[in-house]
C-alpha cells in the first residue's frame, strides 16, 4: 500500500509539473489554460467569496437522497429477481432496456413529471444508480455456488432470509462493484442535470457553479470546481469503498 501511495504521489507531482510546463511554454492560450497558481487562487476564492462550499453541500445532499432510494430499490428488486423466476424475467428485461437510457435523455420527461426542482434531480440520480447496480447484483447472485444455496436451505433459509444469509455475503464483491459503478454514474448524472437547468428553486449545486464560471469565461474557476469534484471522488473511493472492501471481501479472502 505504501508503494502504491508513493507511486500515486509521484504521478500527481509529475502531472502538475507537466501542466505548469505547458502553461509556461504557452502551448494554449492563457485564457483557456490557466496556471496552477490561478487555479489555486480560484479554489480559495471559491470557498471564501463565491459560496462554493454551499453549492457542494447542496449537491451532496441531493445525491445522498437519490443514492439512498436507488440503493434500497436495487437491493429489493434484485432480491425479488433471485427469489422469483417470473420477476427475474420481467426485471431483467427492464434493466436491459433502462440501463441503455442516459439520464439526460430522460430529463425532459422528468421535468414534465416533477417540474424544475429537487424531484427531477433525485429522479435522474435514482435512474443512474438503479439499473447498473441491479445488473451487478443480479449477476453476482447468479454466480453464487449451488453448494452455498443448498447449505442455506438445509438450515431453513428461504426467500429474503436466503438472500440476506447467503446471496449477499457470497456476492459481496459484486455488491461493492455495483455501488462503485452506480455512485459514479449517479454523480455524473447529478452534475449534468445541474449544469443544464441550474437551480432547483431551493438551491443550486456545484454543476450550476461550473455553468456560471463557464458563462463568465472564468476557466480557472471551472478547474477549481473540477478539483472539488475530484476530491469528493477520492474521499468516497478511499474513505468509503476501500475501507469497506478492506473490512469485508479482502478480510474474507474473496479478493486480493
Amino acid at each position: 500500500m505504501k508503494r502504491e501511495v508513493k507511486t500515486q504521489i509521484i504521478f500527481i507531482l509529475c502531472f502538475l509539473a507537466a501542466w505548469q510546463f505547458v502553461y509556461q511554454m504557452q502551448v494554449f492560450p492563457k485564457l483557456s489554460f490557466p496556471s496552477l497558481q490561478a487555479i489555486g487562487q480560484a479554489f480559495v476564492d471559491g470557498f471564501r467569496d463565491d459560496s462554493l462550499l454551499s453549492y457542494t453541500m447542496y449537491s451532496m445532499e441531493l445525491i445522498a437522497k437519490g443514492l439512498g432510494i436507488g440503493i434500497i430499490l436495487a437491493f429489493v428488486f434484485s432480491s425479488l429477481a433471485v427469489i422469483s423466476r417470473t420477476f427475474y424475467a420481467i426485471y431483467n428485461l427492464i434493466v436491459s432496456i433502462c440501463d441503455l437510457l442516459p439520464g439526460v435523455a430522460l430529463l425532459p420527461l422528468a421535468i414534465l413529471w416533477f417540474g424544475i426542482g429537487e424531484g427531477t434531480t433525485i429522479f435522474i440520480v435514482i435512474h443512474s444508480i438503479l439499473w447498473p447496480m441491479s445488473r451487478n447484483l443480479i449477476d453476482g447472485f447468479k454466480s453464487v455456488s449451488g453448494i452455498f444455496l443448498e447449505s442455506g436451505r438445509n438450515i431453513g433459509l428461504r426467500g429474503f432470509s436466503l438472500v440476506k444469509g447467503v446471496y449477499l455475503p457470497a456476492a459481496f464483491a459484486s455488491v461493492l462493484s455495483g455501488l462503485r459503478v452506480g455512485w459514479a454514474r449517479a454523480w455524473r448524472g447529478l452534475l449534468s442535470v445541474e449544469m443544464i437547468f441550474g437551480t432547483t428553486g431551493v438551491g443550486a449545486g456545484i454543476g450550476w457553479y461550473i455553468f456560471m464560471k463557464r458563462t463568465n469565461v472564468d476557466v480557472a474557476g471551472v478547474f477549481a470546481a473540477l478539483i472539488v469534484i475530484i476530491i469528493i471522488g477520492i474521499v468516497i473511493e478511499y474513505g468509503v469503498f476501500r475501507t469497506l472492501e478492506k473490512h469485508t471481501v479482502k478480510k474474507w479472502g474473496m479478493v486480493r
